[in-house]
């Protein structure tokens, strides 16, 4: 693509291949158009379309003209503004620039803003005194997001934001304005919204258009954002969903998914690939229920999607081999050449998954990529307060001292390095990885088009280890054994290396998913045999580790983002808690974790904690008319749009994960509390009617959220006895050892009086089976469904085998 073109096109941009969103920008006629042009026609803009990227995993740039304090939309007045939109790149790296500059970022607390606080931009941060500066000088902002460990961002930064002449015209022309879109996302939203809103509008020399027809851009935004307003904050017209519409969208989902599932390299759809676990969850979740129903041959065929998928991520160079962990995506179809940056959702998020797929299956593989993970977190991104930090960067020096970073360089291994490190285990090791001394980056003509990785490898595993255990004549155990030392030794190595920046951010919402999978796994793990051994970067850890690692990250939370007043909590941390309050993710996906924290074995404390950020969130973000949930408080007029979120993508959508909140937390609290909460979820779900019926494939989890809501009788398994006790663990453990989402564990110690008196106030039934089934000398379990109880059970084995049965009919 020619930088000298006279309008310079962006299309095509894909989402599961779907053209989703086209960006014009047009090139500018006088001499100060190179500069304006090279800020859009950057080599990292073209890199970036030659991998069809998704636009929601960049940074983005957007100019829009300011006249007046911003004001919310939603049920309000508009103020005229219109938004030119523009896609961005930006990297951290070290040039003469920033011996030369220092603007007012450096005394911002954000990792990405402090990246460019020695750029000769004259930044501000999001707020008023950047809003006062644009009125008062009469021009329009310069809106660039992003995030400290893009790949993408550090490119821009080093062609558009440290040249001379690109911060010239933007100082002279524009007020320019750094978001991190970690920091906040109510920010990025408005402007990504109405990006790809515009589908394709037309772009203008802006500074022109601001000067010489104002008065089109006022009305023309006024409108477009009137629209958006509208259309992203619909109500619902009944109070809850037709009754044959949970199943038929489970259904369409699955059936969509399946049709673009990749049956070669797993997946669902063409590369890039990125991992959305909530793609997964559904499937899992459809194949149990058709397995329930007596459809064990469908449910086969998307449980081997879903676990051939999973396989091959694990497999794939996606998965950081040596050091644990997941990337965040694959540039080419076969989940080998990622794009290196590891963020904390998708830990959390393919943590769970793993754990489920280990549920289903009992096979280790599955909890070995899961401990994996949670490994990798407890070593790397855990500090000293129980948080749990955000991000680790793609990019790295490739020495110490080295000027410039490039991505990948922390990751990569020569063949040459791998033999001076692993001596005689090297040929085994580079047969098992497909090392070379060429490079190993060809195996797709998407992996390294632009020849970034020559002579480099990344760790993918195409051999079967059994088979070339036994090829070897060695036995697997031994095979496995001297790949795991291979592995730290590597490790070692790397870790001599300059290592990537780390974004050491607290983010509640995404803290809030690995609470979760930590939670869970301390119980769900039990199942593991006895004998089942793993090598490095697994270190075996005591399952009882991860439940203290989940209470530490709540605790932080709690100490430090939430107030014991107001019951409100704030959005992130990092050197203090940051400006922006808690969003409609944050809540949820905390009081999500909360919720696993109780129901996999902590104390109730976390249950009142959980109901009193339900509270609050109903308070801030519930719209009691119109049903559903605002991502936004409405409290910041700087906001121009406030919405309500449906789409599950790399994380989930808060109204999904509240929806399913509300179903866990009526099922455990009774009377009119219960009430209360089902129907929420009902008029939530009925905001989405047309999304479920139409685009079930955008809502994976809405769609399991639905499905759960419409269950006549949730299992509830009640478990009374002392817990201290090893059989309480045991039982608990057995409690959770089978997949069911439609299940909620009770776990009750009668000589606990604050226990009892929260019972005593929330479900006084559950207090009265507590009273009734409780012995000194052992743990009783009790299933109840369908308003009766099966006889108690003393034993895991009993309980398990109790679990496993199928509904009954009348279920």
């Amino acid at each position: 693509m020619a930088t000298s073109a006279a309008c310079v096109r962006i299309s095509s941009f894909h989402y599961n291949n779907n053209n989703f969103s086209k960006l014009c920008f047009f090139r500018t006629l006088d001499n100060s158009s190179s500069m304006l042009e090279r800020l859009l026609c950057s080599s990292s803009l073209h890199h970036f379309l030659s991998h069809k990227t998704k636009l929601s995993s960049l940074p983005r740039n957007y100019l829009y003209p300011f006249r007046r304090p911003l004001a919310v939309i939603s049920h309000r007045p508009i103020h005229p503004y219109k938004v030119v939109a523009m896609a961005e790149r930006t990297p951290a790296s070290t040039s003469h620039s920033r011996n030369k500059h220092t603007n007012r970022l450096a005394a911002e607390h954000s990792p990405y803003l402090l990246q460019h606080a020695h750029n000769p931009v004259d930044w501000f941060a999001w707020g008023e005194e950047a809003f006062a500066e644009a009125r008062k000088r009469d021009v329009p902002i310069f809106l660039s997001i992003g995030y400290s460990t893009c790949h993408w961002c550090h490119v821009m930064e080093v062609e558009s934001f440290e040249d001379e002449g690109v911060a010239k015209l933007l100082n002279d022309w524009f007020v320019s304005i750094k978001v991190d879109r970690e920091e906040r996302p109510d920010v990025d939203k408005v402007y990504m919204t109405y990006v790809q809103a515009l589908y394709g509008g037309g772009g203008w020399k802006v500074k022109d258009a601001w000067d010489k027809k104002r008065d089109m851009l006022a009305q023309s935004g006024a409108f477009a954002i009137e629209q958006l307003s509208e259309a992203l904050s619909a109500s619902a017209s009944s109070n809850k969903l037709p009754d044959e519409l949970p199943q038929n969208a489970l259904r369409l989902c699955a059936e969509q998914l399946s049709k673009s599932y990749d049956s070669r390299f797993g997946g669902f759809g063409s590369a890039p690939k990125f991992p959305r676990p909530v793609e997964i969850q559904m499937m899992l979740y459809h194949s149990k229920k058709l397995e329930d129903t007596g459809k064990s041959g469908e449910a086969s065929e998307g449980q081997k999607m879903v676990l051939f998928t999973l396989q091959c991520m694990a497999k794939g160079g996606i998965h950081d081999h040596v050091g644990g962990g997941f990337h965040r995506y694959s540039v080419d179809e076969r989940w080998h050449v990622p794009h290196f940056e590891k963020m904390l959702y998708d830990q959390g998020q393919l943590a769970n998954v793993y754990l489920d797929a280990f549920s289903l299956t009992k096979d280790v593989f599955y909890s070995y990529i899961c401990r994996d993970i949670l490994d990798y977190l407890r070593r790397d991104m855990i500090g000293p307060g129980g948080e749990i930090f955000s991000a680790e960067d793609a990019d790295s020096a490739e020495t110490e001292g080295a000027t410039r970073k490039k991505e990948g360089a922390f990751y990569v291994w020569t063949s040459k390095e791998v033999e001076d490190i692993l001596g005689e285990h090297a040929i085994l090791f580079k047969e098992h990885y497909y090392l070379k001394p060429t490079g190993n980056c060809d195996l797709s003509r998407m992996s390294d088009p632009h020849n970034e990785f020559k002579g480099k490898n990344v760790l993918i595993e195409l051999n079967d280890s059994s088979a070339s255990a036994s090829k070897l004549g060695m036995p697997l155990e031994k095979y496995l054994n001297i790949l795991g030392e291979c592995r730290r030794k590597l490790f070692d190595v790397r870790s001599k290396r300059p290592r990537p920046h780390l974004d050491d951010k607290v983010i509640v919402s995404w803290n809030g998913l690995v609470i979760s999978s930590f939670a869970r796994a301390s119980k769900i793990l039990k199942s593991e045999a006895e004998s089942a051994m793993f090598n490095f970067p697994v270190v075996g850890s005591d399952r009882k580790e991860y439940m203290e690692v989940a209470e530490s990250a709540a605790s932080f939370i709690r100490r430090h983002l939430y107030d014991e007043q107001t019951h409100r909590l704030q959005h992130s941390f990092r050197n203090g808690p940051s400006k922006a309050p808690g969003f409609l993710d944050d809540y949820a996906f905390l009081i999500s974790g909360l919720l696993d924290l109780y129901e996999f074995g902590s104390g109730t404390k976390w249950l009142v904690w959980a109901i009193e950020l339900q509270n609050t969130q109903d308070e801030l973000f519930l719209d009691r008319e119109g049903g559903g949930y605002f991502n936004t408080t409405g409290e910041d007029p700087s906001v121009l749009l406030r919405v309500k979120e449906d789409h599950d993508g790399a994380e989930p959508s808060g109204n999904s994960v509240s929806v399913i909140n509300l179903v866990r937390l009526a099922s455990i609290v009774a009377g009119s509390k219960s009430d209360y909460y089902r129907q929420n979820a009902e008029h939530s779900l009925a905001v989405f009617e047309t999304r479920l019926k139409d685009m079930a494939m955008a809502v994976p989890l809405m769609c399991c959220a639905a499905d759960m809501l419409s269950v006549p009788s949730r299992k509830h398994v009640v478990l009374v006895g002392h817990k201290s006790s090893v059989d309480f663990e045991n039982m608990l453990a057995a409690a959770h050892a089978s997949y069911d989402l439609n299940k909620t564990v009770i776990h009750i110690d009668p000589a606990d009086t604050e226990e009892m008196d929260f019972w005593e106030e929330h479900n006084s039934n559950n207090a009265s089976m507590a009273r009734n089934n409780f012995s000194a000398d052992k743990v009783v379990a009790l299933v109840c469904q369908n308003f009766s109880c099966s006889p108690p059970v003393t034993d895991p084995i009993s309980l398990e085998n109790l679990l496993l049965e199928k509904p009954s009919s009348t279920a």
